[in-house]
């Protein structure tokens, strides 16, 4: 269980907040916000049995619970969660069966793009492939990534 940050201002536009600052939304955009959330896990293809997402507004905090059958689908539901335009954390709460290593997390800065991370990040810009690979399938093209979205770099073997 853990609470990871991203950027606000960055991500898919998936919340029902309309034009209502944080404070007055109500709980029924902070409910369509969620099934939004939840809808874009789905359209993804990541299995989670008892996937619960609820939106707090007033933090701008998704909490993400259910159990997935392996890490790499737990991070990929944090950042289907936490990649979204008005979400600045992610309370993880979600279970894994099989248990394993974690992957690190790179925000993505102005510049950037999947070669130059793999340099920085495995010293070798043509292992990008790589890190796209781990952030499919919310990643559709290597070249469409955007400052301060937060990506999986996974441990290469």
């Amino acid at each position: 269980m853990s609470l990871i940050s991203f950027l606000k201002e960055a991500g898919e536009k998936l919340l029902h907040l309309g034009k209502t600052a944080p404070a007055e939304s109500t709980p029924e955009t902070q409910a369509a916000s969620a099934e939004g959330i939840v809808s874009y896990i789905q359209s993804q293809n990541l299995s989670t049995d008892g996937l619960q997402v609820l939106f707090e507004s007033t933090s701008a905090t998704v909490t993400v619970s259910g159990e997935t059958v392996d890490q790499i689908t737990r991070e990929k539901i944090v950042l289907c969660c936490g990649n979204v335009q008005g979400v600045a954390h992610v309370n993880d709460e979600l279970t894994v069966k099989v248990p394993a290593s974690e992957s690190t997390w790179y925000t993505v800065v102005s510049g950037d793009n999947l070669s130059k991370i793999s340099k920085s990040v495995y010293g070798d810009p043509n292992k990008y492939t790589a890190i796209f690979e781990a952030n499919r399938p919310m990643l559709t093209h290597p070249d469409k990534i955007y400052p301060g979205q937060v990506l999986r770099i996974p441990a290469l073997a």
